[in-house]
C-alpha cells in the first residue's frame, strides 16, 4: 500500500497503539496518533520527531471521536484487559465496562471511519483483537468474549466493505510486552475460593511467560512460545496436535479438553512462522483451520 493520506490509530499511548503509530509515521503516512489522556502525548510526538499529530479520543466518549477527512488508514487498537475472574464471580459491571471500551467503542470508531473511506472508494480497516481467542482458558471469559465479538465483527465487515474497496484487517498478536501484560500477571480469581488453586498455578506460569516475553529479541518482541499453562492437544483421532487446551495437571483429559474448547475456531488466520507469514487455508466443507496457537502473532488477511 503506497503510504499517503491519513492514518488514524486509536490507543496509541503505549504499547501496540504506539509502535504502530511510530511505524506508519516513519513509512510516510501522515498519522493521528489518539488516546484517552495526553499525557503520554509530548514522548510520543518526541520520538517521532514531529512526523505525527497527537489528539485526545476516548472511544466510550462519542464527542470526542473525529475522523480525517482524508481519512485512509484505520487503526482499530484502544481497549484495556480487566476482570480477571470466574465466570460466576465476574461483577456485572466490569464486564459491562469491558465490552463498553472494547466492543461498543469500537464500533463507534468504525461508525465514524467507515463513510469516509467508502466516500473515497478505498482503505484499510484494521482492528487489533488477540489471540487469546484461540485458547480455552480460565478467568480471560470476559476479555477473551470482547476480542472474540471484534474478531466475528471483522468477518462482517468483510462482507459489507468489499463491494466499496475497502480491504479489513484483523491482527491477532500473541502476548506482547507492554503494561497491559504485566497488568494481566495478577489474577483476582486467586481470591475466589474453589478456584484459587487454578489460579495460583496460571500466576506462577504467568509470570515465567510475561518474563520470557520481556527478554525477547525478535522485531515484534511477541512471544512465540505457547502459553505454558497449555499442553498440545490432539482432536480425537487427529494424527497430530491441533491446537492448545486448557489441560491443568489433573484436570481433564486431552480430549474432554478438545471438546470444551471445539466451539471456538478461525477461518483463514494467517500465523507468524520463523520464517515469516504463513496461510492457513480453508479446508473444504465446513470444517476451520486450527492450527494457529496462543503467541503466535499473526493477521487475518481478509
Amino acid at each position: 500500500m503506497e503510504p499517503r493520506g491519513t492514518a488514524l490509530v486509536t490507543g496509541a499511548s503505549r504499547g501496540i497503539g504506539r509502535a504502530v503509530a511510530l511505524e506508519l509515521a516513519a513509512r510516510g503516512f501522515s498519522v493521528v496518533a489518539t488516546m484517552r489522556d495526553l499525557a503520554e502525548a509530548p514522548a510520543l510526538v518526541a520520538e517521532a520527531g514531529g512526523a505525527l499529530t497527537v489528539e485526545r479520543l476516548d472511544v466510550t466518549d462519542p464527542s470526542s471521536i473525529q475522523v480525517p477527512d482524508d481519512l485512509r488508514v484505520l487503526v482499530n487498537n484502544a481497549g484495556f484487559q480487566d476482570a480477571y475472574l470466574p465466570v460466576e464471580a465476574l461483577p456485572l459491571g466490569q464486564l459491562r465496562a469491558l465490552l463498553e471500551t472494547n466492543v461498543v467503542g469500537q464500533v463507534a470508531v468504525l461508525q465514524h471511519a467507515i463513510p469516509v473511506l467508502r466516500e473515497r472508494g478505498e482503505g484499510v480497516v484494521c482492528t487489533v483483537t488477540s489471540s487469546s481467542i484461540l485458547l480455552a482458558s480460565p478467568f480471560y471469559g470476559a476479555y477473551r468474549a470482547s476480542k472474540a465479538a471484534m474478531s466475528m465483527l471483522c468477518e462482517t465487515l468483510y462482507v459489507e466493505l468489499a463491494p466499496f474497496g475497502i480491504r479489513v484487517v484483523e491482527i491477532v498478536p500473541g502476548p506482547v510486552d507492554t503494561r497491559g501484560l504485566a497488568h494481566s500477571s495478577y489474577l483476582p480469581a486467586v481470591e475466589v475460593a474453589p478456584y484459587r488453586s487454578m489460579a495460583e498455578w496460571c500466576r506462577r506460569h504467568g509470570r515465567r511467560r510475561a518474563s520470557s516475553t520481556r527478554s525477547s529479541t525478535t522485531t515484534h518482541r511477541s512471544s512465540r512460545r505457547a502459553t505454558p499453562w497449555a499442553t498440545p492437544c490432539s482432536r480425537p483421532g487427529a494424527a497430530a496436535p491441533t491446537r492448545n487446551c486448557w489441560t491443568a495437571p489433573g484436570s481433564v483429559t486431552q480430549a474432554e479438553a478438545w471438546s470444551r474448547s471445539a466451539s471456538f475456531h478461525m477461518r483463514n488466520r494467517w500465523c507468524s512462522s520463523p520464517s515469516g507469514p504463513t496461510p492457513s487455508p480453508l479446508p473444504s466443507g465446513n470444517s476451520r483451520n486450527t492450527n494457529c496457537t496462543e503467541g503466535s502473532p499473526g493477521a487475518r488477511a481478509m
